[in-house]
């Protein structure tokens, strides 16, 4: 019986230990501050296919971002077709880069699922995002959402049915170059308890 105890804590204390994320290190030795400090947009991109488990790497870590009430309005359309990546890139003003990428996510959200989707799906588009750098990917956030030349383009392109919006279109695919992260960090920016 005591065995059976001891073996059950162990589990639990494995499962706990397995879960608990790093919080110490500083952002060369912290593998999320790293990806975080030095992603970059990637707008060139290698002729290089994207492989499909990576792209479900990029999906699985959109579905991770948080989502107010539980309720992730999301919805992700992947477009890996050149036809339809040369016709976003001729619709959309700023995704030209489209033309030369191997492959797209579009985040999406249904209005109807929550009233704050696009807060939502802008987690999830992060969290995309990130983890392409993560993978040695390259990736650039193009805004469809609020603009309705933009929606209407990707809606009509991707016959996206009614009640789901676009959000944004993210070019994806191994960086033909990368530059240096711009440090963005403000500390003017930054006020404690009050203004």
């Amino acid at each position: 019986m005591k065995i059976g105890i001891y073996l059950a804590a162990g589990i639990a204390a494995l499962s706990v230990a397995a879960c608990t994320p790093k919080t110490t290190g500083t952002p060369e030795t912290n593998p999320a501050l790293e990806t975080i400090f030095s992603r970059t947009s990637i707008r060139t991109y290698q002729d290089r296919t994207v492989e499909p488990q990576k792209i479900e790497l990029l999906l699985r870590a959109a579905m991770s971002a948080p989502s107010g009430k539980d309720q992730r309005p999301w919805e992700f359309v992947v477009v890996n077709e050149r036809p339809i990546l040369d016709s976003l890139a001729a619709a959309l003003p700023y995704a030209k880069m489209l033309a030369q990428a191997p492959c797209a996510v579009i985040v999406c959200g249904s209005p109807a699922r929550s009233s704050y989707w696009y807060l939502d799906c802008s987690a999830a588009a992060e969290n995309i995002l990130l983890a392409a750098h993560s993978l040695g990917l390259g990736g650039v956030w193009t805004a469809a959402y609020p603009y309705a030349e933009r929606m209407e383009a990707v809606r009509s392109n991707l016959a996206l049915p009614e009640g789901i919006l676009p959000l944004c279109v993210i070019p994806i695919g191994y960086p033909a170059a990368v530059g240096e992260p711009k440090r963005k960090f403000d500390a003017g920016r930054i006020h404690y308890n009050e203004w």
